[in-house]
């Protein structure tokens, strides 16, 4: 499987300020890839690079085998792109917006419809898009790239402003599209929308990769995960486990005990301590996200967002 966007060492800056400080990437073919990292931190303007609107300082890049340049033209019919706030006539319908793009790219009507249906409104494309919802609006520009019907999609913080149903309609449309065979590149600072959407993800920080990989591969970057339980004489159950081997230690909020077994160690445990009088009243296991992951990491390099 080789990778449709490759990025080596590449580099931005304005007026001696960095953007973007020698950036890693490889975007295997095929599924979701998350681009995570807090406003700031250099994803729009890698965007912006790769799909040629602005000159890499330094580095190198390549989107389909190809660099940005005189050259990307080959292979931009094979890319749909969102970048930063999709441009719509707000005074023309939805179906009209796109048959005003699809004419410029020598697209037929048919393909209109296609993708109207495609993002879910096929029942409102001839409706004036100033009556659209954010929603709607955002799943109009997505169909709007899709209208080439591309191998890669790009999307720059498509969930922005959005309400969380909004933001389920969008991710659910956006996962079946990387089920499709298509590349679907999408940044993102919402953590949690990333972790439900993505195969792959990559977290920058300062314009420099962190890390990059599969989710799991990424999540086993963090603390290893364990249980959580709440007993009547927290200090009794530490001393019982730690008789036994096994680390238990308050958690930060001090209401439950963090203990180091595997999940599945639900029954062993609650056995440990009822053998020595220490019931439990709430066992549940204690899971690590993006978030969490992401501030582990960055602090381990001296960064925090």
């Amino acid at each position: 499987m080789g990778a449709v966007i490759e990025a080596e060492g590449l580099r931005k800056t304005y007026g001696g300020k960095v953007a973007v400080g020698g950036l890693d990437l490889s975007v295997p073919e095929g599924g979701v890839f998350g681009f995570l990292g807090p406003n700031g931190s250099g994803k729009t303007t890698t965007i912006r690079m790769l799909l040629g609107l602005v000159r890499a300082t330094g580095g190198r890049a390549s989107v389909l085998g190809v660099a940005p340049g005189p050259q990307l033209h080959r292979v931009m019919p094979r890319i749909g792109s969102i970048v930063e706030s999709p441009a719509l006539f707000p005074y023309l319908s939805g179906r009209r917006n796109l048959e005003v793009l699809g004419r410029i790219q020598r697209i037929g009507a048919g393909a209109v419809t296609s993708v109207l249906a495609r993002v879910g409104l096929g029942e409102r494309g001839d409706d004036r898009v100033a009556k659209y919802s954010l929603g709607m609006k955002q799943r109009l520009a997505l169909a709007a790239a899709l209208l080439k019907d591309p191998a890669l999609l790009i999307l720059d913080e498509p969930a922005n402003g959005l309400d969380p149903q909004g933001m389920k309609e969008l991710r659910d449309l956006i996962v079946s599209l990387g089920r499709d065979g298509r590349t679907v590149f999408v940044s993102s600072h919402l953590l949690s929308e990333i972790q439900l959407m993505c195969d792959r993800v990559a977290i920058v920080q300062g314009g420099i990769t962190v890390t990059q990989g599969t989710v799991a591969e990424v999540l086993a970057l963090g603390r290893p995960t364990g249980l959580l339980v709440r007993v009547p004489d927290p200090a009794r159950a530490i001393e019982v486990l730690a008789a036994q081997g096994v680390a238990a230690a308050p958690t930060e909020g001090g209401d439950r005990l963090r203990v180091d077994l595997p999940h599945d160690a639900g029954a062993h445990l609650n056995e440990l301590l009822a053998r020595s009088g220490v019931y439990l009243s709430e066992l549940t296991a204690d899971d690590v996200d993006l978030e969490t992951v992401f501030l582990e990491l960055t602090r381990r390099d001296g960064q925090v967002p």
